[in-house]
């Protein structure tokens, strides 16, 4: 593998992150006299996290596919123990930063109870290297987008035999979530929006404030010197990548992206061993990320959710009580204004923007016992394990 720059966009909302892989990366090393220890291929260790969660259940499923969406080839993961669970869409963050890569390292127990979608949306991940970028240009719109979340949720409702579906939006996702739950509530038994995007003018600037508070705080000179220096922020539009990684830069630094960590390289090394994504996969997707975020941080940067209090579908909200990359303030009073034939938001004490890694089992009881009883009552779910 090449060396080369990652530019780690989890949402515009999150974090732009930076790491140097080493020349080299993928080859097996040669034990030495100084260091008596044989190092493994990438390849290697990619076949062994993919054995190990392997699915093996006979009434299982277990497919990474190419799939079309509006005239362009577009990638889903689709796994499960058992094929009668509910479906769950997985709407990663960005824009342009997929989840599937690092799905590993949280997803294999939500198996057990939903056949799990992963998707990299247009422009992001494997579908970026899918398709030809600059005939895809023009098309990376919001409305675009949100079009084909719904042609994807079409589709595995065909395929697999299903009414309704669970749709989950993080970050930029619950952009895309938000947008068409309001569309179509008939074809979802919830929404779940975690790191949900309100109003992203006001996050940016709440986010902003609590990096500089932090700094002036632990005394950071070069934080404060870095901060103040593209005050006021976000300032009026457009927002530059530039300014917006200043702020996650330091915003991260201080736990608002993944709580009580520094930085985000555990993330970007799972990535490293994801049995998903080839050597090539990776190579790119750091320029689509840049590429979705590049055609689609205006539109991120000016969207507002606060009109859409009427909800015709129930709401979940799994919110980090210390997010500062999507501002965890927002969304509480905004739920409050809600009207839905159900709703419930739910507090992650020891979490920021990254709740389904950061406290994944309590993300996965409350996912089992407050979302999926929605489909049981449907009788769209496999049996309970034991008789009560």
């Amino acid at each position: 593998m090449k060396m080369k720059i990652w530019l780690r966009a989890c949402s515009i909302a999150s974090v732009l992150t930076v790491a140097c892989l080493a020349q080299g990366a993928g080859t097996s090393k040669t034990a030495t006299p100084e260091n008596d220890v044989q190092m493994m291929s990438r390849q290697e260790v990619t076949s062994i996290v993919a054995d190990s969660r392997k699915i093996v259940s006979p009434n299982g499923i277990e497919e990474l596919k190419e799939i079309p969406v509006n005239g362009t080839m577009q990638w889903i993961s689709v796994r499960g123990k058992d094929k009668r669970n509910p479906i769950l869409l997985y709407l990663h963050g960005g824009p342009g930063s997929p989840t599937t890569p690092e799905d590993y390292t949280f997803q294999s127990p939500w198996e057990d109870f939903f056949t799990v979608v992963q998707w990299d949306q247009r422009g992001a991940g494997k579908t970026y290297g899918a398709n030809d970028p600059e005939k895809l240009a023009a098309t990376m719109t919001l409305p675009q987008m949100v079009d084909d979340a719904a042609v994807v949720t079409q589709y595995l409702e065909n395929t697999y035999g299903k009414n309704k579906i669970f749709l989950l939006g993080h970050s930029w996702g619950s952009v895309l979530g938000i947008t068409l739950v309001h569309e179509h509530p008939e074809w979802f038994y919830a929404y779940i929006g975690t790191g949900q995007m309100i109003d992203e003018e006001r996050s940016e600037a709440e986010g902003y404030q609590f990096a500089l508070d932090q700094a002036e705080i632990h005394h950071n000179d070069e934080a404060v010197k870095e901060l103040k220096a593209v005050a006021p922020y976000p300032g009026p539009p457009p927002l530059t990548i530039a300014h917006l990684s200043i702020q996650r830069k330091w915003l991260e630094y201080y736990g608002g992206l993944t709580w009580g960590r520094r930085d985000y390289q555990y993330d970007v090394n799972a990535w490293m061993l994801s049995p998903d994504y080839t050597d090539k996969d990776l190579d790119q997707e750091s320029e689509g990320s840049l590429y979705s975020l590049t055609h689609l941080l205006a539109t991120a940067f000016s969207f507002n959710a606060e009109g859409m209090t009427s909800l015709k579908c129930p709401i979940f909200l799994f919110e980090g009580r210390h997010d500062y990359s999507v501002s965890h303030t927002l969304p509480e009073a905004w739920f409050r204004k809600i009207k839905a034939p159900k709703k419930k938001l739910i507090w992650f004490e020891d979490s920021a923007h990254m709740a389904m890694q950061e406290q994944s089992g309590r993300f996965l009881y409350h996912l089992v016992t407050d979302v999926r009883p929605l489909a049981v009552k449907a009788g769209d779910a496999a049996p309970a394990d034991a008789a009560e």
